[in-house]
């Protein structure tokens, strides 16, 4: 016996895992009511995987529900002469995982909005204002240079930034065609003004 867990904790637990397996079982039979029991006695162990991995209770929450959406989108690929928990419990571990690799993301491109309120905004000069007038003439002559489709495309999707209908609709041209336009603006310009894609 393992230390910390009576015989009797494991046949309950042996007992519950038999039960959501026949559940589950039944559940990809069609059986609504046993899927809907399911999903409400497993919700415990969900919410406890998934609160072991992430710190906070939304996020917690989040995974839940991602964990779940994963259950009820993959139910069919359950095999019902294996244990339900074990299958159940990577699930939500790959969910609860996901959620943390999305909040370090986030947190990666957000930035305290106490620090950046102490950043001084930088002082607009008269070299600054002529610098960006420069600058903007010298966009407006590279994409003067365009071949015209280049030109509408780029004009009403980026500039405009009407969606690909609105844009299709108002110049003729069909999304594809769009979409290869403005990309190939876009990589015009970037050649030109020797900036990396």
């Amino acid at each position: 016996m393992i230390a910390g867990r009576s015989a009797d904790g494991q046949s309950d637990r042996d007992a519950r895992d038999a039960r959501w397996s026949a559940m589950m079982a039944a559940a990809q039979a069609g059986d609504a009511k046993a899927y809907d029991r399911l999903l409400r006695e497993c919700l415990p162990l969900l919410r406890a995987i998934c609160r072991a991995r992430l710190r906070g209770g939304a996020e917690a929450e989040d995974a839940v529900q991602d964990a779940l959406l994963t259950l009820h989108r993959v139910r069919h690929t359950y095999d019902p002469s294996r244990p339900f928990r074990p299958w159940l419990a990577a699930i939500a571990e790959r969910r609860a995982v996901d959620q943390g690799r999305r909040r370090g993301r986030h947190a990666a491109r957000e930035v305290d909005i106490e620090a950046a309120a102490d950043l001084e905004a930088p002082q607009r000069g008269a070299d600054m204002d002529l610098d960006a007038r420069r600058a903007a003439a010298e966009l407006r002559r590279a994409v003067e240079t365009l071949p015209a489709a280049q030109r509408t495309a780029l004009g009403l999707t980026k500039i405009e930034d009407l969606s690909l209908a609105e844009a299709s609709g108002r110049s003729g041209m069909s999304v594809g065609a769009l979409k290869v336009a403005t990309h190939r603006a876009l990589r015009s310009l970037r050649r030109r003004f020797g900036v990396e894609d």
